[in-house]
């Protein structure tokens, strides 16, 4: 079995109860900006990362690690969620449990992800801009941005929802042109 479709036999169940316990006590956008938090201290912090993977690292001490790194941050029982993680062996699947409850939750909000990548860093502004043009395009009812730089685009932006991209980088319609060009002689 590859890890991967481990890793998301795995994420499901435990991301299903967590949205569960959200729903029943009315904190599922809580919970949503959590795990989101979560995700970002995850990316941000590569020690973190190996130290809740690493099996030679005690229970209690990666406990301990995260009160101490979370404390207030988190709601209590998302506190609670990551330390049972810890109990049962599967902090190291966090990032996918928590990618797991991003999908869900955003399928209760009606909300989509939207990865944009830039040539350059995207102002307010200019994600508003794309968070309305995505609206637009799709009758979404919210936009989730998830934003990335690639000088390598020269100009524009490219807009990945799902399976559907929208390409209007200056490298995208130069690759294009050369299509064209290609395909008429």
């Amino acid at each position: 079995m590859n890890d991967s479709l481990m890793s998301s036999e795995i994420a499901e169940p435990y991301a299903q109860a967590l949205m569960s316990l959200a729903q029943s006590d009315n904190l599922s956008d809580r919970f949503g900006e959590d795990i989101a938090g979560l995700r970002q201290l995850l990316r941000d912090s590569e020690d973190l990362r190996k130290v809740l993977a690493s099996p030679l690292i005690k229970a209690d001490v990666k406990k301990g690690i995260l009160r101490q790194s979370l404390g207030e941050q988190v709601h209590p029982i998302t506190l609670n969620f990551l330390l049972l993680l810890v109990d049962r062996g599967r902090i190291s699947f966090l990032d996918s449990i928590c990618k797991q409850y991003q999908v869900l939750w955003r399928k209760l909000k009606q909300a989509v992800l939207a990865e944009v990548t830039s040539a350059v860093e995207l102002s307010d502004a200019q994600k508003d801009a794309v968070r309305q043009k995505v609206i637009a395009l799709l009758n979404a009812r919210e936009v989730e941005l998830e934003t990335n730089v690639d000088p390598d685009l020269i100009a524009g932006v490219v807009i990945k929802v799902g399976s559907q991209v929208f390409d209007t980088s200056l490298r995208g319609q130069l690759r294009r042109i050369g299509l064209r060009l290609s395909g008429n002689s």
